[in-house]
Parts: structure tokens; C-alpha cells; sequence
């Protein structure tokens, strides 16, 4: 079935008009059937996650006798208005960019997008929880390397200059967890998904200790800590409340409590080259929280202790990803234009795709040129050290 005979699915849009040049720092590939055939050592191979139909007609993930959706936050990118309140139950359902990487390219074409950073969906979890919190700890070790051999095999290597090579770590074990992150870093991997706040997904705080081994890894080896909004669950709803408006509603609201203890946890103190990014969290918090941590330095005094202002401190390692935020786009002098990012969100319900380009212009369209280039792209590819097209646009 073509795209244009599926109801669900719209027919292509037309190229779009290409006057920024784009890295989008947050956006999610959906792991495909074939993801972990021949990637496991053959004693395990036959328990790897593996796509079922379950007795709905609906395709979803199985591992370990639990069952999970192909995708979270839904993967509706190029489907009629109608539809896009549903999850897909079918890879058919999506458009095929959502897992073939050729399609992908195509898509971020007809976009406009020069570069992006893929997250994992749900039998991952934005993070690799879901492998890192296997029953069999030998299973989940071996799953986790052979996602990111296929990340490195499959997403990225096709099409270096166009994929940020993102990939997971095995979160049980800091020691097994900092040797992969080191083995990405030496074949090209710049980043890795950790949880926003592992405490709340049965890991251990940010404050014990535990996580020590994991950031030297990522410090000495120059890895981005990549943070995705909701990777350590949503908000906690009061009985009654409806959910997906509220969680929606307060995912700014998660990525301040997530940064405000990465921040505290005093890893970029120990780390001053440490560099973390917020993901889907948008940027109207940011401005308040440096306001909020100048106010308890310079009047309590309860942030006195460091030798660098905790304000520095976050302007120095952190990094923080806008999807349009039209109205706090002006705090951008306060929160500096050198530590916000951009993001499309491909293939979710919040994402701009296929009309990013146009968002920009009228969203961020009236900005200084060299203020939109390092926004767009120019942030990021500094961060993610990744290259950029021999003209960046707008070069007006």
C-alpha cells in the first residue's frame, strides 16, 4: 500500500522552501521489526525483543513476557488531522521515515532539515531503561549493545553528516554503563540518553554516588548527556485528572525539577567540560531559574558553597532546546543565545513536520541572523561537534 492509498496517511508534501539551515537536537526514531535480528550472542538471540501481534490486530513489541507500544508520545507525523489524537497500532500506520533511515533522509528533506538527534521509542524507553531494568541482567546488557550496534550500523553510518549519533547505556551497572559509553565515543558516537531523574524509575539518585563512573565516562570522552523530557516517567497526575492535557501541559515543569538536580548534584562542579542538554523542555523556565538561583546566592544565601555562581554554572554546561517558545524567546539574552538548541520532534504529536520551516519564519523570523544560525544549527553542531553544510543559512 502506497501512501497515497492509505487513508490514514497523507500524500507527501511538497518540498519545503529551504531558508534556514536546521539541526533538530530532539527527534525520535521508532525501532524497526528487524532491529535486533542477528545482534545478540546466540544463546540469547532467541529472547531478544521481537514485534508480535497481539490479540487487538496490534503490532507491539515483546521482551522478557511484557509488552510495550512501538512508539510513545505517538508517531503521527504526515497523517490527517483526525488521526493525529491516536497512537499507531501498525508500522503501517506511520510513515516509513519513522524507521527506515532512507525515508528519514527524504523526510527531513521535504522539511528542511540539515541534521538531527534520534531518541529511542518505547520498547527503549527514551533512556534504555526498559533494557538496563531486565529481569535477566546478561539479556539486558546484550540488548543494549546491539541497539547501539544498530544505531551505528544501520541509522547513522548510511548518512554520517545528516544523524547525530545518539545512543543508550546499560544503567544498572555504572561500570558495564561507562564502558559503552566509551566504546560508542571511539566509533563516533557524540551523545547518550540518561534519565532526567533516575530516582523515580527505581535507580538511584543523582546524589549517592552511583552515578560517578557513567559521568567520568561521559566527561573524559566528550559525550552530551542528552536528558529527554519524561525519560523518568510524567507528571504525577492527582486522582481524576486527565492526563495526557496535564502531562502535556507540564513538561516545561519537568525539565526545571530535572535540571535544578543535575545542577545540584554538583557534577558540572566536578566536571567543568561536563555539557548537558535539557530535551523537549522548551526554554520559558530557563530565565527564571538563573533569576531563582542569582536570588539565593545574593539575598538567603542558601546557594553559597561553590566557588563558581550555581547561575554560571548552569550557563556553562547546560544547554536547553526550543520547539518555538514564541512568547520567552525574548529571555534569550538572559538565558544566552550560545545555550539554546532546536528541535522538530519528528514524528510525535508536538512536532512541526512538515511546515518547520515556515514555523521558523513566523515564529523566530524577526531575529538577528547570526542570533537564528546559532539557534538553528550553529549551537549545535559546536555541541554535538558535528559538521554543517558549506552554507548555512539565513545569509541574508
Amino acid at each position: 500500500m502506497t501512501v497515497a492509498d492509505d487513508p490514514i496517511l497523507l500524500p507527501d508534501p511538497e518540498p519545503a522552501d529551504l531558508r534556514y539551515t536546521i539541526i533538530s537536537v530532539d527527534d525520535h526514531l521508532v525501532e524497526p521489526p528487524d532491529m535486533f535480528e542477528g545482534r545478540l550472542p546466540a544463546h540469547l538471540q532467541d529472547r531478544a525483543p521481537k514485534v508480535i501481534t497481539n490479540e487487538r490486530g496490534h503490532e507491539v513489541w515483546e521482551f522478557e513476557g511484557q509488552t510495550f507500544t512501538q512508539v510513545g508520545m505517538n508517531a503521527v507525523a504526515g497523517r490527517t488531522k483526525s488521526m493525529k489524537n491516536l497512537e499507531p497500532t501498525k508500522f503501517s500506520d506511520m510513515r516509513a521515515g519513522c524507521w527506515d533511515i532512507h525515508e528519514r533522509i527524504r523526510d527531513m528533506d521535504l522539511n528542511g532539515v540539515w541534521a538531527s538527534v534520534n531518541f529511542p521509542s518505547m520498547i527503549t524507553g527514551f533512556c534504555g531503561r526498559v533494557f538496563a531494568q531486565a529481569q535477566d541482567p546478561e539479556l539486558g546488557w546484550a540488548t543494549t549493545q546491539a541497539w547501539n550496534d544498530w544505531l551505528h550500523d544501520e541509522w547513522w553510518s548510511p548518512y554520517p553528516e545528516r544523524i547525530v549519533p545518539l545512543g543508550i547505556t546499560y544503567l544498572s551497572d555504572p561500570e558495564k554503563g561507562a564502558a559503552e559509553i566509551r566504546r560508542n565515543a571511539e566509533r563516533g558516537f557524540t551523545a547518550v540518553t540518561l534519565p532526567e531523574r533516575p530516582h523515580r524509575i527505581g535507580l538511584p539518585s543523582l546524589f549517592t554516588g552511583f552515578w560517578d563512573t557513567i559521568i567520568q565516562a561521559c566527561a573524559d570522552t566528550d559525550t552530551v548527556i542528552a536528558l529527554h523530557v519524561g525519560s523518568s516517567g510524567g507528571y504525577e497526575n492527582p486522582e481524576g485528572a486527565p492526563s495526557l492535557q496535564l502531562g502535556a501541559t507540564l513538561f516545561g515543569q519537568l525539565s526545571l525539577a530535572a535540571c535544578a538536580e543535575w545542577l545540584w548534584s554538583g557534577y558540572a562542579v566536578k566536571h567543568p567540560n561536563l555539557k548537558i542538554a535539557m530535551s523537549e523542555g522548551g526554554i520559558g523556565w530557563v530565565a527564571m531559574l538563573l533569576d531563582r538561583l542569582d536570588n539565593i546566592v545574593d539575598r538567603s544565601g542558601y546557594g553559597l558553597g561553590w566557588d563558581d555562581r550555581p547561575a554560571d554554572v548552569l550557563k556553562r554546561n547546560f544547554w536547553f532546546c526550543t520547539l518555538d517558545d514564541p512568547s520567552t524567546i525574548v529571555t534569550r539574552h538572559r538565558i544566552g543565545v550560545e545555550n539554546i538548541l532546536f528541535e522538530t520532534d519528528y514524528p510525535h504529536g508536538d512536532g512541526t513536520w512538515p511546515d518547520t520551516q515556515d514555523v521558523v519564519e513566523e515564529v523566530y523570523g524577526h531575529l538577528p541572523d547570526d542570533e537564528l544560525r546559532m539557534i538553528l544549527c550553529e549551537n549545535a553542531a559546536a555541541l554535538f561537534r558535528h559538521p554543517l553544510p558549506s552554507e548555512v543559512l539565513p545569509k541574508r
